[in-house]
């Protein structure tokens, strides 16, 4: 399939499968006589996989550092957490190094959350609906 077909496939876009490429996640695809990229069902199926690495918090660059290891997942393992041992997303220090970056921003974000709350004076209970204006 060409590329417009592939990405609507893996539910992404030309210009992502473009970069994909780029960056070493998906090998260079075979191109036509005209020199269009081709792919196939195995090319698709990997860049969901890379789809739901990256919506898993992991970078472009934590990513290709498994790259080799791709063929290894499916979209389904990944979210269902039936990962296999010593694949990408478990037991690796790519995994730990994306969690404590993860860390510190839920950290940050925190004290953010907590200055402004400080400074904005007192919120209303949670659970307490907000009062009505009219």
């Amino acid at each position: 399939m060409r590329i417009g077909d592939a990405a609507a496939a893996a539910g992404t876009t030309p210009r992502a499968l473009r970069l994909y490429e780029q960056r070493g996640l998906l090998p260079p695809p075979d191109r036509t006589p005209t020199g269009q990229r081709r792919y196939g069902p195995d090319d698709v199926a990997r860049v969901r996989v890379v789809r739901e690495l990256l919506a898993l918090g992991l970078t472009i660059e934590d990513v290709r550092a498994c790259v080799d290891r791709l063929p290894l997942l499916d979209v389904d393992a990944i979210r269902s957490r039936r990962v296999p041992e010593g694949v990408c997303v478990r037991a690796s220090p790519v995994v730990s190094r994306r969690l404590a970056a993860l860390d510190a921003e839920i950290a940050r974000l925190t004290r953010q959350r907590d200055e402004l709350a400080a400074r904005s004076g007192p919120s209303p209970h949670p659970e307490a609906p907000a009062a009505a204006s009219g």
